[in-house]
């Protein structure tokens, strides 16, 4: 079970041109949920990392995004692997959480990668697969399906929410639910 001691977000790639490559529909649902994770790791004190593939030519992590972080500091990549990026594996490590919740884009590309890696370390690691996206289905499904079998959790963003929260009584409970109404 997810609990908001051990946990930490990791945003992977949602950027402007790659969110311009996703179809119309996958569109709106991570413009939609991406900054309510953000939000909802804000209110309850969870660390939010951010990465960003050459931001110079996929433009910068989307605004939505930015405007619910405490601070915006992406860590820029050319590694499909986050981890393969010098010090970001320290950087997650030194933040004591063994539970790593995953989301964005290309799913079957840079998620994967990563989650595979955070596996590998160790970690466990929850997909939120109502927030990745690949430009193809059968890839994005594909990269779902090796995660699952390599021993990551695949999620969706409510079901995170209200397991970070455990119970109606959580003094955050209404704040949070008032994000998915």
């Amino acid at each position: 079970m997810l609990n908001t001691m051990d946990s930490l977000v990791l945003i992977v790639d949602i950027q402007e041109k790659l969110m311009a490559m996703l179809n119309q529909g996958i569109k709106e649902q991570m413009y939609i949920k991406a900054p309510k994770l953000t939000r909802a790791a804000r209110i309850l004190g969870i660390n939010t990392l951010v990465t960003e593939q050459y931001p110079k030519g996929l433009g910068g992590t989307i605004e939505e995004i930015k405007a619910e972080l405490n601070e915006y500091r992406p860590m820029e990549k050319t590694g499909f692997n986050a981890l393969m990026e010098p010090g970001y594996a320290e950087t997650i490590k030194s933040l004591g959480k063994k539970q790593v919740i995953i989301c964005g884009i290309e799913a079957h590309i840079c998620v994967y990668q990563t989650a595979a890696k955070l596996l590998e370390e160790g970690y466990e690691v929850f997909v939120l697969k109502d927030l990745c996206a690949s430009r193809n289905k059968v890839e994005f499904e594909c990269a779902m399906d090796l995660l699952k079998s390599l021993g990551a959790k695949i999620t969706c963003l409510e079901i995170v929410l209200f397991e970070w929260l455990k119970t109606a009584k959580n003094p955050n409970f209404k704040e949070i639910q008032a994000l998915i109404k």
